[in-house]
């Protein structure tokens, strides 16, 4: 027997798992020759002063006019690591759709090109996904330990609209429009073949199926700046991420929503241990208990003031019971009652014949909406 050989180490089979993931960064453009180049150039000196994945970038012309695609095209050939398509479809959904369905990386995320969000987040939010930890990561302008600075009307109209999906959806994470994502590719490519929005709604209807159906999102936490020449006309966002909602709510309630998706199951810590799911969601019934106290208090104040003013001083009695009782932060609270009021306010404006009904309603289709997200979540 040949000692020499025995003592020699034999070839390692590498676990292609064990590889680096690698990661395309997408950046879905719109009549944007000005800003594009310091986009892209700012952007690939980041990540190649020190990015520890392999890493690059795609940027998807959707339907420019100006010289959007020839700046597209130039990028590409001056930076090795820099791809360039072009669609005929307008919307961000759209791009991103198309880019993520071919992409060859294993990582996809996507950033605007303003680049409001400081580049120092992206690491964060690319590691949590490349690491198996969750499927998706988003980054949040609204959690704490984030830094934004935005006007008062887009902060009155983010806030609100991301409590009207945490009270009425009971979605866990807090700000769906941020224009700063990245997820597992396997586990991502199921759920954009079913969206159907190709604007702006997009990020919210990933997230909405993304939690429904089980996946794990996780938050980072960002700096963020308005960009002073951005193209979202916030009121017509606001009202087609409304019918949006409505869709994606009957697509819940009738099974449509359901997609195969590819995601790790949790292992018991234990060999004796079980994990099963609850027959009811709790938290669902307890959210009745404020539309109750807002009725009860509604109800005497109508004898005595006009109905929005009597809607009002009994959301306000409601509102402070149940902070009182929860503690909860100043910040949460305030978009609560902003989302309340508004829908409560339009529910007695409505049906002025039976306003309280009215109101009671208005809870009981509020924690309708949460009892069909936790009984239908995969």
């Amino acid at each position: 027997m040949d000692t020499r050989a025995a003592m020699e180490p034999s070839p390692r089979v590498l676990d292609s798992a064990a590889r680096p993931a690698s990661v395309d960064i997408v950046i879905p453009v719109l009549n944007e020759e000005r800003a594009l180049p310091g986009c892209v150039r700012t952007l690939a000196r980041f990540l190649d002063a020190g990015f520890p994945l392999p890493w690059r970038i795609t940027i998807v012309d959707n339907g420019s006019t100006d010289a959007t695609w020839p700046v597209a095209t130039a990028l590409a050939g001056e930076f090795a690591q820099v791809h360039a398509r072009r669609l005929d479809v307008r919307g961000r959904g759209a791009a991103l759709r198309a880019a993520w369905l071919d992409s060859p990386a294993d990582v996809v995320a996507y950033m605007d090109v303003d680049l409001s969000t400081d580049l120092g987040a992206l690491f964060p939010l690319v590691a949590s996904v490349a690491s198996g930890h969750s499927e998706l990561a988003v980054g949040t302008r609204l959690a704490p330990g984030a830094r934004t600075r935005r006007s008062v009307r887009r902060e009155v109209v983010s806030r609100g609209y991301n409590a009207l999906l945490r009270h009425g959806f009971g979605v866990r994470f807090s700000d769906a429009q941020c224009g700063f994502k990245a997820a597992r590719t396997d586990a991502v490519r199921p759920l954009v073949r079913r969206i159907r929005d190709d604007s702006w709604f997009f990020d919210t209807e990933l997230l909405l199926l993304a939690e429904h159906n089980g996946l794990r999102v996780h938050e980072v936490p960002v700096d963020w700046i308005e960009d002073g020449d951005s193209r979202v006309k916030v009121i017509r966002t606001a009202v087609d991420d409304l019918r949006g909602l409505a869709r994606i709510a009957w697509s819940m309630a009738t099974g449509r929503a359901r997609v195969q998706v590819r995601r790790a199951e949790p292992a018991p810590v234990h060999p004796d241990a079980v994990l099963t799911r609850p027959i009811f969601d709790i938290s669902v019934f307890i959210g009745l208990i404020p539309g109750i106290l807002h009725v009860l208090a509604f109800v005497p104040l109508r004898e005595m003031w006009s109905p929005v003013p009597a809607n009002l001083g009994a959301l306000v009695l409601a509102g402070l019971v149940k902070v009182t009782a929860a503690r909860r932060p100043a910040f949460r609270t305030a978009a609560r009652f902003a989302v309340l009021s508004a829908l409560t306010t339009a529910a007695v404006l409505c049906v002025p014949a039976a306003d309280a009904v009215a109101v009671a309603a208005t809870y009981c289709l509020l924690a309708l909406l949460r009892w069909v997200f936790s009984r239908t979540r995969n």
